[in-house]
């Protein structure tokens, strides 16, 4: 049974105030600390103010280090963005925080130095106010646990924010943040960058640097980036966290400010793996396409790139994890560990992954596999257009761990079928607002190219965002 039967919109959550931040995106922001029309301590005391004002309604502050940012600004350094105000999501390290993971099964101790992922995100300047919140280890699409709380959505504190980046994706879409640390391993970018109206680029797999526990993941599931108000955020960050990390054998973004000129061949599904999505929201996705054949592209509808079997694979994968988590729960974390208080959720993909794991090797080698059936599709296509998630944004109380195992699960398969593909080919795949439901929430559109194309991605985004600007929530 759901817990709010009927779509009530309730409070919407802003920051916008006249001080020192204004409605400036990162980019701006940036722009105006080089000309000193503002400083960062100034910077860094607005948005402790803003965060301070939207995390009661929205929970979306998992560790607060206010006092170090007010020291960081004090000398923020030379970098493109140093002394904006950002965020890290709770499952990198960050020196002298605790990461909880968005659990309280065990007692964090902060961090004895940053992981790699954290020393690449703050040499580009970013200044960190603390951590945002997810989901237990990010295995949910909603950040919804049964003692700390659901993260909810700025556009409506009814609905969910989405995904485990959905702290970050809240205090951006709110104006508390212009930008802010986000991770994907199943569509935690792209997710709640959808659900909020944000622009949330998954890179491929091996651009940034990465913790060493999901490097040595059998399948690298997990790419790491921001969510964004603007697509010029996003270019932004990927060509100043390039500069510090160099992705070997890979072609560089580069400095990428406006649309890309070059026609595309576009091919566009409104089924995923397993599932279609809504009348409303693949008619939202098919007017895009229009949108994009008025802009000179060539648009065609296609099946999904999907490999058979992939939704059991892909979940059979992800299931594991949660094994592995449980059972090494005492060793990574120490005496406080207390199995009993990882959320239903957790507990029942690991038990999912115990009783099937003859099967795991199988589809190991499958997921690895998976580009085959996406090179072939982009033989004959440039990009792939759809929905980033199979219907609107649900409300609070839909996938609450504690309703069952099967049913929350029949409900994340059913709302996110398009965003796993790219987790496991390890493409670069972002999600634009450019669409609302019927109750006037963000709707995302999804665009995904072959490894190493994200350049290809923004420069369309660029475009779109052109044609379409982006609703923003005010």
């Amino acid at each position: 049974m759901l817990r709010v039967t009927a779509p009530t919109r309730q409070q919407t959550v802003t920051a916008w105030a006249d001080d020192a931040l204004g409605t400036d995106d990162a980019v701006g922001l940036a722009d105006r600390l080089r000309r000193g029309a503002v400083s960062a301590p100034e910077l860094v005391e607005a948005a402790i103010a803003r965060v301070e004002a939207v995390d009661g309604p929205l929970n979306a502050l998992a560790f607060r280090a206010f006092d170090r940012a007010r020291v960081d600004a004090q000398d923020p350094g030379t970098a493109y963005f140093a002394g904006v105000p950002s965020v890290l999501k709770d499952n990198v390290d960050v020196a002298g925080m605790p990461t909880r993971q968005g659990t309280d099964a065990w007692q964090g101790r902060p961090a004895p130095r940053d992981g790699d992922l954290a020393r690449m995100y703050l040499a580009t300047g970013l200044v960190p106010l603390g951590k945002s919140q997810l989901s237990e280890f990010g295995f949910s699409a909603a950040a919804e646990h049964p003692r700390l709380g659901a993260v909810r959505s700025p556009w409506s504190t009814a609905h969910v924010a989405g995904a485990s980046s959905a702290g970050s994706a809240g205090l951006v879409a709110s104006g508390a943040l212009p930008i802010a640390h986000a991770n994907d391993g199943g569509g935690s970018i792209r997710i709640p960058a959808a659900v909020n109206g944000l622009v949330g680029l998954k890179p491929t797999r091996g651009r940034f640097a990465q913790d060493a526990l999901l490097r040595r993941m059998p399948v690298r599931i997990v790419s790491d980036g921001v969510v964004t108000r603007s697509v010029r955020d996003t270019a932004a960050f990927f060509r100043e966290a390039e500069k510090v990390f160099h992705a070997v054998g890979m072609p560089p973004v580069g400095d990428l400010t406006r649309a890309g000129r070059r026609r595309l061949r576009v091919g566009l599904t409104t089924a995923g793996a397993g599932v279609t999505a809504t009348p409303e929201v693949a008619a939202a996705t098919r007017e895009v396409g229009l949108l994009l054949e008025s802009l000179g592209h060539e648009v065609e509808e296609v099946d999904a790139p999907v490999p058979d079997g992939f939704r059991d694979d892909f979940l059979l994968y992800w299931a594991t994890t949660a094994l592995a988590l449980v059972r090494g729960g005492r060793r990574m974390h120490g005496r406080s560990w207390d199995v009993d208080r990882l959320d239903p959720l957790t507990r029942g993909l690991a038990r999912h992954a115990e009783r099937r794991l003859h099967k795991v090797p199988g589809a190991v080698r499958r997921l690895r596999r998976s580009q085959e059936v996406t090179d072939g599709f982009y033989a004959r296509h440039d990009v792939l257009l759809s929905p980033t998630l199979a219907h609107p944004t649900p409300l609070v109380g839909h996938l609450d761990p504690t309703q069952g195992f099967d049913v929350v699960m029949d409900r994340l398969l059913e709302w996110v079928a398009f965003t796993p593909l790219q987790n496991a080919t390890g493409e670069p795949a972002i999600s634009l607002p450019l669409a609302g439901d019927g109750a006037g929430l963000p709707l995302g559109v999804m665009v995904a190219g072959p490894r190493g194309t994200e350049g290809r991605l923004i420069g369309l985004a660029y475009e779109l965002e052109e044609a379409r600007p982006f609703a923003r929530l005010v």
